[in-house]
């Protein structure tokens, strides 16, 4: 191979890579040797690198035994195509320019041996690894489910004091440069003394737009962070974090599991129907209760009527007390289910539910039919895939409830279609909000 040649394709694989600061490019040279290795550091391993290309190339003398030396290796493999070594340089494959030739230096590292699985998303089926706080691994789960030579990484520093190393990741060929620019704006902008995780974006956001629903996407899976990339989205890592924040974020991305992707196309779909059925049970119901059995009874069948009048009969006071008792101690019991420890929580709090449930119901505090409800509600919500959201809609159900007890079923109607329009205002990054579909790249 001619050096022009080899030059030319040293100069396009550079220029291809050029966005993303995790590639190294270094010179190596002595009095009888002149070699250049190119290489993405947060997915090669520079231990064996050493071991097994610099240290050898200082040691071997003269410039035909090193020559000789890498030929023979097997673990570096000769030059065949542009597209095939732009291919293996992303997936870990240092590139070697020595003399006229090009070798291709197998040193990947497989990160998922340094990380452990997912703790907060739950893994049904797909990759069980997640992220670790070190940010360069982090960088190389990415980089290996994500092996696009348009993928580009740029850094900033976040905090006053703590100077935190934040990454902004994006697929050149999908972002949105103008949602990117917003994003490197806001950045640019905190101005915070103690940057600590990612998901203290999310603080920020609400302390300056005041917004209900997270505008944003935390996520612990690499899997999600490479899909979310093909479809333009931006994704920011911080340093000592082991969560990635995706943006811009809407209602889809917060309705969607990573299950989905490996489930039939019907399958997927009633899913998808039974969350969003999930998101309006979780808000509706608790005002719609209120609203039938305190304004509209008509509205039941003669039988089905009778039977809650009869179920409320030594209740002694209005709908909306029970259901509002009955609700705060479900939130109650849901928080205790997180803040004990893992070995006890589950069956304290269902021990816990059932021993309240049957007593409050034997005291005459509350009816049968509103365990059922509040029953149904708290399964409503968990269908929810995304723990925050699911966290927001506990909180929206109460601006219904409010509503139903003032105005009855017209109150419940008007508080639904609120929310419904606060959706529709709302936008994350330019991005509405309640955007249902979305294009594919």
């Amino acid at each position: 191979m001619s050096a022009t040649m080899m030059e030319t394709i040293k100069m396009n694989l550079i220029n291809r890579l050029q966005e993303a600061e995790d590639v190294v490019y270094k010179n190596l040279h002595t009095k009888e040797k002149y070699l250049e290795v190119l290489y993405i550091k947060t997915i090669s391993d520079e231990s064996v690198f050493y071991d097994k290309l610099i240290k050898p190339f200082f040691e071997i003398e003269t410039p035909a035994q090193f020559l000789t030396y890498l030929q023979s290796n097997p673990q570096i493999k000769t030059f065949e195509s542009e597209s095939q070594t732009l291919d293996e340089l992303l997936h870990g494959v240092a590139i070697l320019f020595y003399q006229e030739n090009i070798f291709l230096f197998d040193n990947k590292v497989d990160h998922n041996k340094q990380v452990l699985d997912t703790t907060v998303e739950t893994t049904v089926q797909g990759p069980q690894s997640g992220f670790s706080e070190s940010l360069s691994v982090n960088l190389g789960l990415i980089r290996q489910r994500y092996p696009s030579a348009e993928l580009s990484v740029e850094s900033m520093s976040v905090g006053t004091i703590s100077k935190t190393k934040v990454m902004v990741l994006h697929d050149r060929k999908f972002a949105d440069p103008d949602t990117l620019s917003r994003i490197k704006q806001f950045l640019s902008s905190i101005d915070v003394q103690m940057f600590q995780t990612g998901e203290q974006l999310l603080d920020i956001i609400k302390n300056s737009n005041r917004a209900l629903l997270p505008v944003m996407l935390v996520t612990e899976r690499p899997d999600r962070v490479a899909v979310n990339l093909a479809t333009g989205k931006i994704i920011v890592l911080v340093h000592g974090s082991p969560f990635a924040v995706i943006l811009p974020t809407v209602m889809k991305d917060f309705m969607s599991s990573m299950e989905d992707i490996y489930e039939t196309y019907w399958t997927v779909n009633c899913l998808k129907v039974l969350r969003y059925l999930g998101f309006v049970v979780s808000i509706v119901l608790p005002g719609l209760y209120v609203a039938v059995t305190s304004y509209n009874p008509e509205l039941f069948r003669v039988q089905l009527a009778l039977s809650i009048a009869g179920s409320r009969a030594g209740v002694p006071y209005p709908s909306f007390f029970e259901v509002l008792f009955m609700l705060i101690m479900m939130e109650m019991l849901t928080e205790a289910s997180i803040r004990l420890p893992k070995a006890i929580g589950p069956t304290a709090t269902t021990v816990g539910g059932l021993i309240l449930g049957q007593a409050a119901t034997e005291a005459g505090l509350v009816s049968n039919i509103m365990i059922i409800i509040v029953s149904a509600v708290a399964i409503s919500n968990f269908v929810i895939p995304i723990n925050s959201f699911s966290i927001t809609i506990r909180v929206m159900k109460y601006f219904v409830l409010v509503t139903s007890t003032f105005f009855g079923l017209a109150g419940c109607v008007l508080g639904f279609l609120m929310i419904i329009a606060y959706l529709v205002r709302l936008d994350s990054f330019g991005e509405p909000f309640l955007t249902l579909i979305q294009s594919k790249p």
